[in-house]
């Protein structure tokens, strides 16, 4: 499990400062800063470490405006940011010399410099990051990266500049409103430039120099007060799919001596969507694993009414994606669920496949499952249960987050319950701030879970939808029984189907009856009888012998 620090200038026992806790940090480490304005510089070196917003995004502000320096400075580090914002004065707002950079969500900005800038070998991989002003907004210069749906306005001069080398792949962004120019590509950069907006320069939309070759590609030049896309002499590059609009004439200049390749926009299929808002919650999907996926949960014995409401909630998740790509409205989504019912109808499983679905649809990055109860996510102390809620979730992160027997954390559930009331406040905080990034499911006794949605008044709407697992009835306990046998390469013999049918008929059904968890414990006991019968052959049993349960070790075991 990953160390989490928590920085805050009012919780008791936590660290003041982000310098304090950087200074006990090791490789991994996760510190979930509270909410509030730390006027602080913060260096990082060589170090693989996460600073993150323990509350929303945007609630934690880096304001190194004072201080000399960036607000976050990284040296040869595996440093993210998430949910922060960032200041500084004459600095950029965040530094990364080498190392990798990852920054989410966040918002950076410097009176006099970059919004981020990278150097010196460094692979920035920013997501949702926001410059609303300064010199510049991100600088690459001997370095690589990703930038996607990320936005860059008000800046003085150039929005983004790639040099030395620099090859980013810059997708899905916005950059407007430059005193200068939108994109400067020079001293050899090879930036590619995907489905972008650049729009209300200062002068050109983007300048390429110094042999330079960036790839342009299904991208939108517009408004700009010199020409939408300029090549220098000696520069290379190409640029397909790309309107170019309102521009200074002509819309694309090619000096002598320049080669790029250019293949006029032709306006088929209509204008491509360019810039962060056409791209806003949408998917990438992998239809033929959503099949496979959906096949996989139609195999399970039992639970129509569950699979319906599966299918239900991936028929929804399809046509808000063409709704998006109609260019319609859709609305925002939560993926949280809750499965009521009894021990072992499945739950577990159908969480998993879940999960699995969510990746396949683009929804969730990576669809991993992460089961947890009340002493994964419950503290001993005041402040260590938030501590302990915040690790988890973030371990979660990007998949599915499992917690069985969500009720025994409400305060009905005896000795201790006040902490557990603190982790489900921190849930309903976490589970808002990140809904999009990742799923959490909740499950437990019917009942009892009504209790738990009372615990705090905006638990219960943080929840798309509750799903009823019914007790297995005895014909589908059968089936389950022959599932697990033949799984375990064993046949099931003469009666034993009717057999098990009166047995499973006649058990008592109460609120410890474990459903699919009978048929495994029954099978286990029929296996120990059946071993016990063969061992008192007096002969080497043949191979149907050993394969073969009969009738005599169901009576056996449920004797």
């Amino acid at each position: 499990m990953a160390r989490t620090l928590t920085v805050s200038a009012q919780q008791a026992g936590a660290y003041p400062t982000i310098r304090d806790a950087l200074e006990i940090a090791t490789d991994g480490t996760v510190i979930s800063i509270d909410a509030g304005t730390y006027t602080e510089a913060v260096r990082v070196s060589r170090a693989a470490v996460t600073l993150t917003a323990a509350g929303e995004a945007g609630s934690v502000t880096i304001d190194a405006t004072e201080a000399g320096g960036p607000a976050v400075a990284s040296v040869g580090a595996d440093l993210t940011l998430r949910g922060l914002v960032l200041k500084a004065a004459d600095y950029p707002a965040v530094s990364a010399r080498g190392g990798r950079l990852t920054v989410e969500n966040c918002e950076a900005s410097a009176r006099y410099g970059a919004g981020v800038s990278v150097t010196d070998g460094a692979a920035l991989t920013a997501t949702d990051v926001r410059i609303p002003g300064g010199q510049h907004g991100f600088v690459f210069e001997d370095a690589e990266g990703l930038l996607d749906k990320c936005e860059v306005r008000d800046v003085s001069d150039d929005g983004i500049i790639v040099r030395l080398g620099a090859n980013p792949t810059i997708r899905n962004s916005t950059v407007a409103d430059c005193g200068y120019r939108g994109l400067y590509v020079y001293q050899g950069g090879r930036p590619t430039i995907e489905r972008s907006d650049i729009f209300r320069t200062g002068d050109v939309g983007i300048a390429v120099a110094h042999g330079s070759s960036p790839t342009i590609v299904d991208s939108w030049v517009h408004d700009t007060s010199g020409v939408g896309i300029l090549f220098g002499a000696g520069c290379a590059g190409s640029v397909t799919g790309t309107r170019v609009e309102d521009t200074a004439p002509p819309g694309i200049q090619v000096e002598e001596g320049a080669t790029p390749t250019i293949k006029a926009f032709d306006g088929a299929g209509g204008a491509p969507k360019v810039g962060i808002a056409a791209v806003e919650g949408a998917t990438h999907q992998d239809a033929e694993k959503v099949e496979k996926l959906l096949a996989e949960l139609d195999s399970m014995i039992g639970l129509a009414s569950v699979k319906s409401e599966v299918r239900a909630l991936i028929d929804e998740i399809q046509v808000n994606e063409w709704r998006r790509n109609a260019g319609l409205a859709v609305g925002a989504a939560s993926h949280h669920l809750i499965f009521t019912g009894a021990p072992g109808t499945g739950k577990t499983t159908v969480a998993r496949v879940y999960g699995q679905l969510l990746k396949a649809l683009g929804v969730l990055p990576n669809g991993q499952f992460k089961e947890v109860s009340r002493r994964d996510l419950v503290g001993q102390y005041i402040g260590h249960t938030a501590e302990k809620t915040n690790s988890v979730f973030e371990e979660a992160m990007g998949g599915v987050l499992f917690i069985d027997e969500a009720y025994t954390l409400s305060r009905s559930a005896g000795t201790g319950a006040d902490f557990g009331q603190e982790a489900i406040d921190t849930l309903v905080k976490l589970m808002e701030d990140h809904r999009d990034k990742v799923a959490v499911i909740v499950a437990g006794y019917t009942t009892e879970m009504l209790d738990f949605l009372d615990a705090n008044s905006g638990l219960a709407s943080r929840f798309a939808k509750t799903l009823e697992f019914e007790n297995y009835d005895p014909d589908e306990l059968v089936l389950i029984v022959r599932r697990i046998a033949g799984n375990d390469d064993y046949l099931l013999g003469e009666g034993l189907d009717e057999a098990l049918h009166e047995w499973f008929s006649q058990i008592e059904r109460d609120r410890n009856f474990g459903n699919a968890r009978e048929a495994r414990k029954l099978i286990e006991g029929m296996r120990k009888a059946q071993s016990g019968r063969l061992r008192a052959l007096g002969r080497m049993p043949s191979r149907d012998d050993l394969r073969t349960l009969m009738l005599d070790d169901l009576l056996a075991a449920t004797r």
